[in-house]
């Protein structure tokens, strides 16, 4: 079984909403105003291209991404790399012709399908819904969490707000660095 990897720049009160600066949302771009660039702490999205076989993201990242990382040099590697976007409206015509084979999902199921397929990690980059429907349906092996020491408040949240069971974490990698910054890696505790 393939391992899902679910990626964030999560604020400390858990908002992920717009990190990178999409217009407008009220924090728009908060992971690079006021904390101090360390280029150490995002060794981990390289390496995140390095080791992921697959990227899956929801119709609204997938919006937000595909007019702006095709070209990107810091994402080349996503460029020949199979893309799947779970999304219940988008068509084959809405998706842009440079960045290599994309797949739409239309369900969990299909999610579910994917990860029973060969191959090795699937990485789940943005999506704050897509990550709820996939915790709550027991689909995310790891979290890639990079903390900031940030309270934004109102915003898209990483995490279901669901009634469920615990669902229990291990520690595996984790480093703080100058600027407050956390990476936290994290498996899901089945």
């Amino acid at each position: 079984m393939r391992t899902l990897i679910s990626t964030a720049f999560i604020s400390l009160d858990g908002v992920v909403e717009a990190p990178g600066g999409e217009p407008g949302y009220r924090n728009s771009g908060w992971t690079f105003k006021d904390i101090e660039f360390v280029p150490e702490a995002f060794e981990i999205k390289g390496r995140e291209q390095q080791e992921a076989t697959a990227m899956l993201m929801g119709r609204t990242s997938y919006e937000a991404f595909s007019p702006v990382w095709p070209d990107m040099e810091e994402f080349a590697h996503y460029r020949t790399m199979p893309k799947y976007v779970v999304s219940t409206t988008l068509t084959d015509q809405d998706l842009v012709a440079n960045w290599g084979r994309t797949t739409i999902l239309r369900s969990l199921d299909e999610v579910a399908a994917l990860k029973e397929t060969e191959g090795g990690p699937i990485i789940v980059h943005g999506s704050a819904t897509l990550n709820h429907g996939l915790s709550d349906a027991g689909l995310i092996d790891r979290y890639h969490l990079l903390v900031y020491p940030l309270l934004l408040g109102a915003g898209k949240r990483l995490f279901s707000t669901t009634d469920k069971d615990t669902q229990k974490l291990k520690l595996v990698e984790h480093e703080v660095y100058g600027n407050g910054l956390q990476k936290q890696v994290l498996d899901v505790v089945r």
